[in-house]
């Protein structure tokens, strides 16, 4: 699928209202438990999105649009979630996320972007040259994955109670 932006930000204006549907006001046992070693619960997830949106998405394509390929990309943090969520409820991240994500969506929305400015490139420290459209299209996968990785880390809780049925449930994995 050709990336259109007005269908990317139907995900991006989603994902505050998916969120809150699976996790407001569920026990922690749903909110901070994790698939295994170096995974994210959901409340992790959540944290990391919101330091997404502070740090990554509309600053790299601020970046892009004012600099290019000349000034690359601050690096993102994949763990500062766990040092910026400290002593916050998941209601409170939920809440946060959702505003952050109303502000940027406001934002990418007032910037009245061209195809052409979707084709300008800058710089990924890791990666190099990306396009605005490759950061844009990012973002709505990003979502995706980390509302699949919270289904996970939920789901995993039952992997054992579900007993035999867990060989039909592809989201547990195989043991």
């Amino acid at each position: 699928m050709k990336f259109q932006l007005d269908q990317a930000m139907e995900v991006l204006a989603r994902t505050p209202v998916v969120l809150r549907g699976m996790l407001e006001n569920v026990s922690d046992v749903w909110a901070r438990s994790n698939y295994g070693p170096e995974t994210f619960s959901p409340f992790d997830v959540v944290g990391h999105l919101i330091h997404g949106e502070k740090t990554d998405w509309m600053p790299r394509l601020r970046i892009i649009l004012q600099h290019g390929e000349s000034r690359p990309f601050e690096p993102f943090d994949r763990y500062a979630m766990y040092e910026e969520s400290k002593g916050k409820s998941t209601g409170q991240l939920l809440d946060e996320f959702e505003h952050l994500r109303s502000e940027n969506l406001r934002a990418l929305r007032d910037l009245r972007l061209t195809e052409k400015q979707l084709t300008l490139r800058g710089t990924h420290p890791a990666l190099g040259s990306v396009s605005a459209d490759n950061l844009l299209a990012t973002w709505v996968a990003h979502d995706l994955n980390h509302i699949a990785q919270i289904a996970k880390a939920m789901a995993y809780q039952y992997g054992d109670a579900v007993g035999p049925w867990r060989e039909y449930l592809s989201i547990l994995g195989t043991r």
